[in-house]
């Protein structure tokens, strides 16, 4: 058996190796290793081919080479950019070719709260407002990402345009699937929502803290009112 491994000719080599990692490359749960598992299983397959003159073979793993090397690509690419938008800005700009334009006209109602949710929006011109929240959207952001993860998966504000101008929107199906692909993406998408809920918390105490200062305000207002009526 030993004799019959060591008299193997290059062909053979590169065929059982291309088979091995062929199988390997399946056992892979995230992309980025398939497909550079596949690229390698590819380039054995066509050594395989032009060692043993099986030109099929050769053509076909000629092929997809270069097919698996371009996925490689984009996913280490999108890796990256989420890394780099993680450590910087809180922005989805790199997200963009993943996303449908969508222009709006002023007084559109994008969602209201209550409805049902099913993608999220990034704002490239016009103003928005939050209008429960009374807030201005600013722009090159995104909104809406918190109906994903809204246990009932409906709208916890209502979007609207106060002037014309366009938005990047994206279906929660296609964030999912980057999700499952791309663990640091899921990590970043995480941070998005978390600094997003901690803003809306922030806006509210806002809220809360004045209506309570000018309700101590009308209270001092009428003690004094009422002293200065007495006789």
């Amino acid at each position: 058996m030993a004799s019959a491994w060591l008299h193997l000719s290059w062909g053979d080599f590169f065929g059982y190796l291309g088979g091995l990692l062929f199988v390997l490359s399946f056992l892979k749960t995230t992309m980025i290793p398939l497909r550079a598992m596949g690229a390698m299983s590819n380039l054995c397959f066509v050594a395989y081919g032009y060692f043993d003159a099986v030109y099929p073979m050769m053509m076909l793993h000629t092929v997809l080479f270069p097919l698996n090397l371009v996925r490689l690509r984009q996913m280490l690419r999108l890796v990256r950019r989420v890394k780099a938008a993680a450590e910087g800005s809180k922005t989805m700009d790199w997200l963009r070719p993943y996303m449908s334009r969508r222009p709006c006209r002023a007084g559109e109602v994008l969602f209201r709260k209550g409805d049902m949710a099913d993608r999220m929006f990034y704002t490239v011109s016009g103003v928005f407002r939050l209008r429960e929240l009374d807030a201005e959207v600013p722009r090159n952001v995104f909104v809406g990402e918190l109906g994903m993860l809204a246990p009932d998966r409906r709208r916890t504000q209502t979007l609207e345009c106060v002037e014309s101008g366009e938005l990047l929107a994206v279906s929660y199906e296609q964030v999912r699937e980057l999700y499952f692909q791309n663990p640091d993406f899921g990590f970043y998408l995480m941070q998005v929502a978390t600094g997003r809920l901690f803003d809306n918390l922030h806006a509210l105490e806002q809220r809360v803290s004045q209506g309570s200062a000018a309700y101590s305000q009308a209270t001092a207002d009428i003690g004094r009112n009422a002293a200065a009526a007495s006789p």
